[in-house]
């Protein structure tokens, strides 16, 4: 007994051709990635929708607490924006432009104004 595995002994492998048709091999993996699609996809659209909603929402309570002179707000996804990556929030004016109120990040949360002090 000086085989190292017994349990092969007398296996002689197959011809030399593989298990399974080109053909089979590509629509496996096509399947593959549509189904990882599948499962991705509707994260990212809720990710970007929930992500849009909360930026717009915090945008307009920015917007009314430090420009209350302002016609309305904007909140936009920036790569290059003042603020780094990430929402930011910009007060749209009549005759003045755009303006940035402030930087919402790349998750934004609910608008986090600052408290006015009394007798200040």
């Amino acid at each position: 007994m000086t085989d190292e595995h017994p349990e092969l002994a007398g296996y002689e492998p197959g011809d030399g051709r593989p298990l399974r048709s080109p053909r089979l091999l590509f629509a496996m993996r096509v399947i593959v990635i549509i189904g990882i699609i599948a499962l991705v996809l509707p994260g990212i659209i809720t990710i970007l929708s929930v992500g849009g909603n909360t930026a717009d929402r915090s945008c307009a309570q920015w917007v009314a607490f430090d420009r209350p002179d302002a016609t309305g707000s904007s909140a936009r996804f920036e790569f290059f924006g003042p603020g780094g990556v990430g929402w930011q929030c910009y007060s749209v004016g009549g005759f003045g432009g755009d303006r940035l109120v402030a930087s919402l990040g790349i998750i934004p949360s609910g608008a986090r104004l600052p408290i006015p002090t009394i007798g200040s």
